[in-house]
Protein backbone atom coordinates (compact mmCIF):
# COMPACT_ATOMS: atom_id res chain seq x y z
CA UNK A 1 0.00 0.00 0.00
CA UNK A 2 1.50 3.35 -0.93
CA UNK A 3 1.39 5.96 1.40
CA UNK A 4 1.92 9.93 0.75
CA UNK A 5 3.99 11.52 2.70
CA UNK A 6 3.32 15.03 4.58
CA UNK A 7 6.16 16.43 3.00
CA UNK A 8 4.28 15.45 -0.65
CA UNK A 9 0.47 16.61 0.44
CA UNK A 10 1.98 20.16 0.92
CA UNK A 11 4.05 20.39 -2.06
CA UNK A 12 0.85 19.85 -3.75
CA UNK A 13 -1.00 21.87 -2.32
CA UNK A 14 1.56 25.13 -2.58
CA UNK A 15 1.43 24.19 -6.40
CA UNK A 16 -2.42 24.24 -6.78
CA UNK A 17 -1.93 27.91 -4.49
CA UNK A 18 0.61 29.68 -7.13
CA UNK A 19 -1.66 27.71 -9.90
CA UNK A 20 -4.69 30.09 -8.56
CA UNK A 21 -2.91 32.63 -7.71
CA UNK A 22 -1.68 33.34 -11.54
CA UNK A 23 -4.99 32.54 -13.01
CA UNK A 24 -6.16 34.91 -10.50
CA UNK A 25 -3.56 37.57 -11.57
CA UNK A 26 -3.99 37.26 -15.44
CA UNK A 27 -6.57 40.35 -16.83
CA UNK A 28 -10.02 38.60 -17.80
CA UNK A 29 -10.74 39.09 -21.41
CA UNK A 30 -14.37 38.11 -21.05
CA UNK A 31 -16.40 40.35 -23.69
CA UNK A 32 -18.74 43.08 -22.04
CA UNK A 33 -22.66 41.62 -22.12
CA UNK A 34 -24.73 43.96 -24.31
CA UNK A 35 -27.87 45.06 -22.49
CA UNK A 36 -30.21 45.17 -26.11
CA UNK A 37 -32.97 46.78 -23.84
CA UNK A 38 -30.99 50.03 -23.16
CA UNK A 39 -29.72 50.16 -26.82
CA UNK A 40 -33.15 49.78 -27.89
CA UNK A 41 -34.36 52.84 -25.24
CA UNK A 42 -30.98 54.89 -26.02
CA UNK A 43 -31.40 54.59 -30.15
CA UNK A 44 -35.19 54.38 -30.46
CA UNK A 45 -35.45 51.24 -32.57
CA UNK A 46 -36.47 47.94 -32.36
CA UNK A 47 -33.74 45.03 -32.54
CA UNK A 48 -32.80 41.61 -32.77
CA UNK A 49 -30.29 39.29 -31.68
CA UNK A 50 -28.05 37.35 -34.06
CA UNK A 51 -27.09 34.48 -31.45
CA UNK A 52 -24.20 32.95 -34.01
CA UNK A 53 -22.44 36.18 -34.24
CA UNK A 54 -23.39 37.64 -30.73
CA UNK A 55 -24.75 40.57 -32.69
CA UNK A 56 -27.93 42.56 -31.62
CA UNK A 57 -28.84 44.70 -34.81
CA UNK A 58 -31.47 47.86 -34.86
CA UNK A 59 -33.20 48.76 -38.36
CA UNK A 60 -35.96 50.91 -39.62
CA UNK A 61 -37.04 49.87 -43.05
CA UNK A 62 -37.56 53.86 -45.22
CA UNK A 63 -41.06 52.74 -45.95
CA UNK A 64 -41.75 56.29 -46.46
CA UNK A 65 -39.53 56.20 -50.10
CA UNK A 66 -41.28 55.94 -53.21
CA UNK A 67 -38.30 54.85 -54.66
CA UNK A 68 -37.94 53.15 -58.19
CA UNK A 69 -34.44 52.58 -60.13
CA UNK A 70 -34.34 52.11 -63.69
CA UNK A 71 -38.09 52.11 -63.44
CA UNK A 72 -38.29 49.25 -60.63
CA UNK A 73 -40.66 49.83 -57.87
CA UNK A 74 -38.37 49.22 -54.77
CA UNK A 75 -39.25 47.78 -51.25
CA UNK A 76 -37.06 48.69 -48.18
CA UNK A 77 -36.05 44.71 -48.24
CA UNK A 78 -34.08 45.54 -51.22
CA UNK A 79 -31.30 47.29 -49.05
CA UNK A 80 -33.41 50.34 -48.55
CA UNK A 81 -33.24 49.72 -44.81
CA UNK A 82 -31.13 51.81 -42.26
CA UNK A 83 -29.49 49.54 -39.30
CA UNK A 84 -26.73 49.38 -36.52
CA UNK A 85 -25.33 46.67 -35.43
CA UNK A 86 -23.92 45.99 -31.44
CA UNK A 87 -21.05 43.90 -30.71
CA UNK A 88 -19.10 43.51 -27.65
CA UNK A 89 -14.97 44.04 -28.58
CA UNK A 90 -13.34 42.96 -25.13
CA UNK A 91 -14.18 45.24 -22.33
CA UNK A 92 -15.80 47.76 -24.98
CA UNK A 93 -18.54 47.73 -27.62
CA UNK A 94 -18.08 48.42 -31.35
CA UNK A 95 -21.03 49.65 -33.45
CA UNK A 96 -20.93 49.66 -37.22
CA UNK A 97 -23.94 50.76 -39.78
CA UNK A 98 -25.54 52.20 -42.70
CA UNK A 99 -28.37 54.92 -43.03
CA UNK A 100 -30.14 55.39 -46.46
CA UNK A 101 -30.52 59.07 -46.60
CA UNK A 102 -32.10 61.37 -49.22
CA UNK A 103 -29.32 63.82 -51.00
CA UNK A 104 -30.77 66.63 -48.38
CA UNK A 105 -30.66 64.35 -45.47
CA UNK A 106 -27.06 63.20 -45.29
CA UNK A 107 -24.77 65.83 -44.28
CA UNK A 108 -27.59 66.82 -41.29
CA UNK A 109 -27.13 63.23 -40.20
CA UNK A 110 -23.20 62.89 -40.81
CA UNK A 111 -22.70 66.02 -38.08
CA UNK A 112 -25.14 64.33 -35.94
CA UNK A 113 -22.62 61.03 -36.22
CA UNK A 114 -19.62 63.50 -35.61
CA UNK A 115 -20.90 65.51 -33.13
CA UNK A 116 -22.24 62.21 -31.02
CA UNK A 117 -18.74 60.38 -30.93
CA UNK A 118 -19.58 58.09 -33.87
CA UNK A 119 -17.29 58.01 -37.25
CA UNK A 120 -18.28 58.61 -40.98
CA UNK A 121 -16.39 55.94 -42.67
CA UNK A 122 -18.23 56.22 -45.99
CA UNK A 123 -20.65 57.99 -48.23
CA UNK A 124 -21.62 56.42 -51.73
CA UNK A 125 -24.41 55.37 -53.98
CA UNK A 126 -25.59 51.91 -54.07
CA UNK A 127 -28.08 52.19 -57.36
CA UNK A 128 -28.01 53.94 -60.91
CA UNK A 129 -30.77 55.41 -62.37
CA UNK A 130 -32.59 55.73 -58.79
CA UNK A 131 -35.60 58.32 -58.02
CA UNK A 132 -35.80 59.93 -55.80
CA UNK A 133 -31.69 59.64 -55.61
CA UNK A 134 -30.46 57.99 -52.66
CA UNK A 135 -27.12 57.64 -50.98
CA UNK A 136 -25.49 55.75 -48.39
CA UNK A 137 -23.83 56.71 -45.25
CA UNK A 138 -21.71 54.39 -42.99
CA UNK A 139 -20.70 54.37 -39.21
CA UNK A 140 -18.75 53.30 -37.32
CA UNK A 141 -17.66 53.25 -33.58
CA UNK A 142 -15.84 51.74 -30.74
CA UNK A 143 -16.47 52.70 -26.91
CA UNK A 144 -19.08 52.04 -24.75
CA UNK A 145 -22.55 50.86 -24.95
CA UNK A 146 -24.29 53.64 -23.65
CA UNK A 147 -22.21 56.47 -25.57
CA UNK A 148 -22.54 54.64 -28.90
CA UNK A 149 -26.10 53.60 -28.57
CA UNK A 150 -27.13 57.15 -27.65
CA UNK A 151 -24.71 58.41 -31.06
CA UNK A 152 -26.87 55.61 -32.99
CA UNK A 153 -29.87 57.14 -31.63
CA UNK A 154 -29.18 60.80 -32.40
CA UNK A 155 -28.36 59.69 -35.70
CA UNK A 156 -31.74 57.97 -36.39
CA UNK A 157 -33.55 60.36 -34.86
CA UNK A 158 -31.90 63.69 -37.42
CA UNK A 159 -32.87 60.94 -40.04
CA UNK A 160 -36.61 60.86 -39.14
CA UNK A 161 -36.68 64.54 -38.49
CA UNK A 162 -35.09 65.79 -42.02
CA UNK A 163 -37.57 62.74 -43.84
CA UNK A 164 -39.78 65.54 -44.86
CA UNK A 165 -38.57 65.46 -48.31
CA UNK A 166 -37.71 69.63 -48.32
CA UNK A 167 -35.06 70.18 -50.90
CA UNK A 168 -32.33 72.20 -49.26
CA UNK A 169 -30.02 73.19 -51.69
CA UNK A 170 -26.95 75.12 -51.80
CA UNK A 171 -27.95 77.46 -54.36
CA UNK A 172 -26.00 80.33 -55.86
CA UNK A 173 -27.04 81.22 -59.28
CA UNK A 174 -24.09 82.09 -61.54
CA UNK A 175 -21.95 80.53 -64.47
CA UNK A 176 -18.90 79.61 -63.66
CA UNK A 177 -17.60 80.39 -66.99
CA UNK A 178 -18.40 84.29 -65.92
CA UNK A 179 -15.68 84.12 -62.65
CA UNK A 180 -14.54 87.63 -61.88
CA UNK A 181 -13.26 86.38 -58.36
CA UNK A 182 -9.87 87.76 -57.04
CA UNK A 183 -7.93 84.43 -56.33
CA UNK A 184 -4.89 86.90 -53.86
CA UNK A 185 -6.92 86.05 -50.78
CA UNK A 186 -6.86 82.10 -51.77
CA UNK A 187 -3.10 82.34 -52.14
CA UNK A 188 -2.39 84.10 -49.01
CA UNK A 189 -4.99 82.09 -46.68
CA UNK A 190 -3.99 78.60 -48.00
CA UNK A 191 -0.87 79.39 -48.43
CA UNK A 192 -0.54 77.90 -52.02
CA UNK A 193 -0.05 78.73 -55.66
CA UNK A 194 -3.68 79.19 -57.39
CA UNK A 195 -3.68 77.75 -61.25
CA UNK A 196 -6.34 79.71 -63.79
CA UNK A 197 -8.03 76.54 -65.49
CA UNK A 198 -10.22 78.04 -67.90
CA UNK A 199 -12.06 80.77 -66.18
CA UNK A 200 -12.04 78.91 -62.65
CA UNK A 201 -9.04 78.76 -60.09
CA UNK A 202 -7.52 75.59 -59.21
CA UNK A 203 -5.03 74.91 -55.79
CA UNK A 204 -3.82 71.46 -56.16
CA UNK A 205 -1.72 69.47 -53.15
CA UNK A 206 0.37 66.76 -53.65
CA UNK A 207 0.46 62.98 -51.53
CA UNK A 208 2.84 60.47 -51.85
CA UNK A 209 1.53 56.32 -51.83
CA UNK A 210 3.32 53.07 -53.13
CA UNK A 211 1.09 51.00 -55.94
CA UNK A 212 2.62 47.98 -56.50
CA UNK A 213 6.19 48.55 -54.85
CA UNK A 214 6.42 52.00 -56.44
CA UNK A 215 5.70 55.76 -55.74
CA UNK A 216 2.52 57.84 -57.14
CA UNK A 217 1.64 61.01 -56.34
CA UNK A 218 0.09 64.33 -57.13
CA UNK A 219 -0.06 63.94 -60.99
CA UNK A 220 -1.29 60.53 -60.85
CA UNK A 221 -4.29 62.01 -58.70
CA UNK A 222 -3.12 61.07 -55.39
CA UNK A 223 -4.13 65.22 -54.04
CA UNK A 224 -6.28 67.33 -52.83
CA UNK A 225 -7.49 69.58 -54.65
CA UNK A 226 -10.09 72.97 -54.79
CA UNK A 227 -11.67 74.86 -57.53
CA UNK A 228 -12.86 78.34 -56.95
CA UNK A 229 -15.78 80.18 -59.56
CA UNK A 230 -17.92 83.13 -59.10
CA UNK A 231 -17.06 86.27 -57.50
CA UNK A 232 -15.14 87.51 -54.41
CA UNK A 233 -18.69 87.53 -52.08
CA UNK A 234 -20.56 84.65 -54.42
CA UNK A 235 -18.47 81.88 -54.94
CA UNK A 236 -18.83 77.91 -54.96
CA UNK A 237 -15.90 75.87 -54.03
CA UNK A 238 -15.85 72.01 -55.07
CA UNK A 239 -13.29 69.04 -55.06
CA UNK A 240 -11.58 66.34 -53.13
CA UNK A 241 -9.47 65.75 -50.42
CA UNK A 242 -7.04 63.05 -50.17
CA UNK A 243 -6.59 61.48 -46.56
CA UNK A 244 -5.02 58.69 -44.66
CA UNK A 245 -7.48 56.84 -42.82
CA UNK A 246 -7.06 58.39 -39.74
CA UNK A 247 -7.32 62.04 -41.01
CA UNK A 248 -11.00 61.64 -42.39
CA UNK A 249 -12.66 62.64 -38.90
CA UNK A 250 -10.61 65.49 -38.53
CA UNK A 251 -11.30 66.64 -42.06
CA UNK A 252 -14.91 65.97 -42.09
CA UNK A 253 -15.51 67.49 -38.50
CA UNK A 254 -13.37 70.73 -40.22
CA UNK A 255 -15.51 70.98 -43.22
CA UNK A 256 -18.74 70.50 -41.47
CA UNK A 257 -17.81 73.11 -38.90
CA UNK A 258 -17.83 75.26 -41.78
CA UNK A 259 -20.40 74.12 -43.49
CA UNK A 260 -19.31 72.83 -46.67
CA UNK A 261 -21.33 69.99 -48.18
CA UNK A 262 -19.49 66.22 -48.00
CA UNK A 263 -21.08 64.65 -51.08
CA UNK A 264 -18.97 61.22 -51.25
CA UNK A 265 -16.29 59.44 -48.74
CA UNK A 266 -14.65 56.36 -50.74
CA UNK A 267 -11.28 54.99 -52.36
CA UNK A 268 -9.96 55.60 -55.25
CA UNK A 269 -7.07 53.27 -55.07
CA UNK A 270 -6.93 49.48 -54.16
CA UNK A 271 -3.70 47.60 -52.89
CA UNK A 272 -2.21 51.16 -51.81
CA UNK A 273 -0.40 51.68 -49.19
CA UNK A 274 -0.79 54.06 -47.00
CA UNK A 275 -4.10 53.77 -47.85
CA UNK A 276 -6.10 56.90 -49.22
CA UNK A 277 -9.79 57.97 -48.96
CA UNK A 278 -10.74 60.33 -51.12
CA UNK A 279 -13.55 62.80 -49.93
CA UNK A 280 -15.21 65.18 -52.15
CA UNK A 281 -17.14 68.45 -51.42
CA UNK A 282 -19.08 71.19 -52.05
CA UNK A 283 -19.58 74.77 -51.03
CA UNK A 284 -21.09 77.92 -51.19
CA UNK A 285 -19.64 81.59 -49.75
CA UNK A 286 -17.16 84.29 -49.87
CA UNK A 287 -13.98 83.73 -51.32
CA UNK A 288 -12.35 84.77 -48.17
CA UNK A 289 -14.96 82.11 -45.98
CA UNK A 290 -14.36 79.10 -48.29
CA UNK A 291 -10.82 79.27 -48.90
CA UNK A 292 -10.60 79.50 -44.87
CA UNK A 293 -12.62 76.40 -44.25
CA UNK A 294 -10.53 74.08 -46.66
CA UNK A 295 -6.92 75.88 -44.89
CA UNK A 296 -8.58 74.49 -41.37
CA UNK A 297 -9.63 71.11 -43.02
CA UNK A 298 -6.14 70.65 -44.15
CA UNK A 299 -4.45 71.93 -40.74
CA UNK A 300 -6.27 68.85 -39.00
CA UNK A 301 -3.81 66.50 -41.42
CA UNK A 302 -1.03 68.19 -40.40
CA UNK A 303 -1.29 68.06 -36.63
CA UNK A 304 -2.39 63.91 -37.31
Amino acid sequence: MNTIRWSQIGIIVLCAWVSGQSVAQQPSNSPVALDTVKIEQLTGIKGKLDAAESVFKVSQPRTDLSATVAGVKMTPQMGLTSWAGFQAAGDQVMVMGDMVLQEDQINPVMSAALDNGLEVTALHNHFLWDTPRIMFMHIGGMGNLEALATGVGKVFAKAQETRSGKKSVPAIRFDAAKTSLDPKPIETIIGTPVEKTGEVYKVTLGRTTQMNGHSAGKTMGVNTWAVFAGSNEKAIVEGDFAMLESELQGVLKALRGADITITSIHHHMVNETPRIVFLHYWGTGSVSNLAKAIKTALDTQAKS
